[in-house]
């Protein structure tokens, strides 16, 4: 143990006196230790992101919307099958889930669009996402203050809508919103209710630009439509998700008359599947930056074979003396292997506090929220390790092969 920490002291002492060069030897292994973590840390930041943002909508979800996402084929035909595809949901099939489903509590359906909204002499563009009154509690609408639509509002299609805390300071500023006349694309509506503030998704996109009202109302009185862009629909459980997925595609197929040859004008999802896509999509993107970075490690750990090699060259003298004193073929090795793993685990050490500086700098100035974890440091340290060990063996083993007499005279 006290000769190996008298060899790290030698090694340390050695990186001192060459500090340039130790530098720009390190230089490929900062690069790549940094990205290596930079990139896991995004990756996983990003995928706690969406699970956030999928909890944040609600829980046990299984969302339906139409078009078939299994089948992307090019042509005419099938352009025209997507413009149909596109109308393929109907308010009546959700009414056929909620009837028929033994594995689902609830469903509401959805139409998604974007209003010009105006209040007196300001006007805002806002996110309009209409439904029933029972999005309240699957789609996890939270109201701060006054009331979400009711049955009888979605029955009569009434002319009221709840909006976020974004549409409320572009319009209102400090003024109470309730019980106000906006117009929602040149329609009256009365403001019942404000939502809580979600903040952004994982996207960037503002959550609280966003006004709600009943879908009958969004249908009848603003865009003319009889179909709807989504079915959100709540599980009894997390554990049976699958099952209610499958149920809920048996009930659609049945629902649209599709014949067993025919493939689905909708596709369902639910809450496991887009986080096993993301899952998916987060970490080929992690390991290709990965491999990228990994060459850059390559390039290092070639850069601390060629200034070992260069190391042992200029102390081949140093070489002879110690020998000459009784240093074994085994001491040589030893001490130029540390000197080696010493130079890559430095250089991994500042390549993990660029990493962390990187990602304080995302985490402050963009949407990106990267986590570090102990495991892409933990893998750092060990790879640095390892390409110390590996580029440093053969210098090592040519320092310890040198013959002591010819290394006393070399000059």
């Amino acid at each position: 143990m006290r000769r190996l920490f008298e060899s790290i002291k030698i090694a340390f002492q050695s990186l001192v006196s060459n500090k340039l060069r130790a530098f720009l030897t390190m230089l490929g292994i900062i690069i790549g230790v940094g990205a290596v973590v930079a990139m896991m840390s995004i990756g996983t930041g990003a995928q706690e992101s969406v699970i956030n943002s999928v909890q944040d909508i609600g829980s046990n979800l299984i969302i339906v919307t139409p078009g078939n996402r299994q089948e992307q084929q090019q042509g005419f035909k099938q352009m025209l099958e997507d413009d149909r595809d596109k109308e393929a949901l109907k308010v009546e099939d959700v009414k056929m889930i909620e009837k028929e489903a033994k594995l689902i509590k609830g469903a509401a359906p959805a139409v998604l669009s974007s209003s010009i909204i105006t209040y007196l002499n300001k006007n805002t563009r806002a996110s309009v996402y209409a439904s029933s009154e029972k999005a309240e509690y699957i789609y996890n609408f939270e109201i701060e203050q006054g009331q979400f639509y009711t049955a009888s509002d979605v029955q009569n299609s009434a002319n009221v809508a709840v909006i976020g805390r974004t549409v409320i300071n572009k319009l209102f500023g400090k003024i109470d919103p309730i019980g106000k006349i906006i117009k929602v694309d040149g329609k009256n509506f009365t403001v019942i209710g404000i939502i809580k503030s979600k903040g952004t998704d994982q996207f960037g996109n503002d959550q609280d630009n966003s006004i709600s009202m009943p879908i009958t109302t969004a249908q009848h009185k603003l865009y003319g439509i009889d179909y709807i862009n989504m079915i959100i629909a709540q599980s009894t459980s997390e554990n049976n998700m699958n099952q209610a997925s499958n149920e809920v595609e048996r009930i659609l197929r049945r629902a649209h008359n599709l014949r067993t040859d025919e493939k689905n004008d909708f596709t369902v999802q639910n809450q496991t599947q887009l986080l096993d896509i993301v899952g998916t999509i987060t970490n080929i993107f992690t390991i290709t930056i990965s491999s990228i970075a990994g060459i850059s490690l390559l390039v290092g750990g070639i850069g601390i074979m060629n200034i070992m090699l260069v190391s042992v060259t200029e102390r081949t003298r140093e070489i002879g003396i110690r020998k000459a004193v009784g240093a074994k073929n085994k001491d040589i090795l030893f001490q130029f292997l540390v000197e080696s793993v010493v130079l890559s685990i430095t250089g991994g050490i500042l390549g993990i506090l660029f990493a962390v500086a990187v990602s304080i700098i995302l985490n402050r100035f963009t949407i990106l929220k990267p986590t570090i974890s102990a495991f892409p440091i933990i893998l750092a340290i060990t790879f640095s390790t390892m390409v110390g060990l590996f580029f440093g063996i053969y210098p090592a083993m040519r320092a310890a092969r040198l013959n002591p007499i010819a290394a006393l005279r070399y000059e």
